[in-house]
């Protein structure tokens, strides 16, 4: 294909480019992150000292470019449908997908020992957040406001910008606690009230779809309340109050499971598209026990335990599973294809949850950071040929012939 091409095709819908990068740096964030575990726990080479902790960096990475380029492309396409308006033109989500997706590869690439590069591929990713804020935002005025799960969505994107200016300050003067913040921020603060927006939204609506005599289930106030204990939660680790975690998490483990059987979880098996995003959202009251249970030892023992088990039960197992499960129904879509879990996509997300496994057990173990690193390649081999897969569509007209 010639470069033209590729381009038209990149400009007819916000999601081709943005979902293309997004798959991308799924797989390049994590082969920089195993190749970095890799020579810490072998010796047997070396990596670049980055401007930004590694471990951080990683952080960083995966919350503020890695997944945004999903919850940009898919946000941009899905609120002008939510409100009934009509569809963005490529003038209002061009500069937000060049925007991210060249500060992400700049970020990665500065990793590599160049701070300059991460420093301005932080500021053009910063840019580009505060455009597609603003395309946004434009939406919500012209819908009056009315569309509650595009308001919490788009107040979640304000906390992520939020969250760059702490990165962006770190940079500036060193001080750990706004890289701190802006890693507790990016996870609870932006991606889990995204999650749980979107999830209380489209899992009852696609559930109508596909279960006979199927009610959907999805009042505002279980919405409002997990939003609040997701923002309790975020406010106590930012005070150093794990000891009191347990008091947000129980409720919100309470609430996960109500909700993971109100929407149907038992009477899914007969569709694997449907399903995965219920076995998806059941890693929310899965992490938030591992949470409060890591909260109670802590309480009344003193000793912290499982370690990073809980947030990686979050990371991989929530937010990684519900994104290949959402990104495989819309690349369905809106190429034209059956709404179908082919074979490629449904082995990539049974491997997820190996990989999620391998990781949260992993830190029981004696050799934690040897888990580390099996789980960060098996993530990559997990989501390979899904990955290739979905650039493959994005690189492809619609089968159907429809615009788009």
């Amino acid at each position: 294909m010639s470069p033209q091409s590729i381009a038209q095709l990149f400009a007819a819908a916000p999601h081709r480019l943005l979902f293309f990068g997004g798959v991308s740096a799924l797989l390049l964030s994590m082969i920089w992150w195993a190749a970095w575990l890799g020579a810490l726990r072998s010796g047997w080479w070396t990596m670049p000292l980055p401007s930004i902790p590694a471990g951080w960096a990683h952080a960083i990475g995966m919350q503020y470019m890695a997944i945004p380029l999903f919850m940009f492309g898919f946000l941009l396409t899905v609120f002008p449908r939510w409100m009934n308006l009509p569809a963005l033109g490529f003038r209002a989500y061009l500069p937000v997908s060049g925007s991210l997706f060249v500060g992400y590869v700049a970020f990665h690439l500065g990793l590599l020992g160049y701070p300059l590069i991460v420093n301005a591929s932080l500021l053009v990713v910063t840019i580009g957040w505060a455009i597609g804020l603003i395309v946004l935002l434009r939406l919500l005025w012209l819908d009056g406001a009315r569309t509650y799960h595009a308001n919490a969505c788009w107040f979640a994107l304000g906390m992520g910008f939020l969250g760059l200016l702490l990165v962006l300050g770190y940079q500036a003067n060193g001080d750990a606690r706004l890289l701190y913040g802006a890693i507790k921020l990016g996870t609870f603060g932006l991606l889990l009230p995204i999650v749980l927006s979107v999830g209380h939204r489209m899992v009852p609506f696609f559930s109508s779809l596909v279960i006979d005599n199927y009610q959907p289930f999805r009042p505002g106030w279980v919405l409002i309340v997990l939003l609040a204990l997701s923002h309790a939660h975020m406010l106590l680790e930012l005070v150093h109050g794990q000891r009191w975690l347990w008091l947000v998490d129980l409720p919100m483990t309470i609430l996960g499971a109500w909700l993971s059987w109100r929407w149907g979880l038992f009477r899914t098996a007969h569709n694997r598209l449907l399903l995965v995003l219920h076995l998806s959202f059941a890693w929310f009251p899965i992490s938030f026990a591992l949470f409060a249970l890591q909260s109670l030892i802590y309480c009344f023992d003193g000793s912290f335990v499982m370690g990073r088990a809980p947030v990686h039960a979050l990371t991989i197992g929530l937010f990684g599973s519900i994104l290949v499960a959402m990104v495989t129904r819309v690349t369905q879509g809106h190429s034209g294809r059956p709404l179908q879990m082919g074979t490629v996509p449904w082995l990539s997300f049974l491997s997820l949850q190996l990989v999620a496994v391998i990781r949260v057990l992993g830190e029981l173990g004696s050799d934690p950071l040897l888990w580390q690193c099996i789980a960060a390649l098996a993530w990559v081999i997990a989501l390979l040929p899904w990955a290739l897969r979905s650039a493959w569509i994005y690189l492809t007209p619609r089968i159907d012939g429809k615009p788009g």
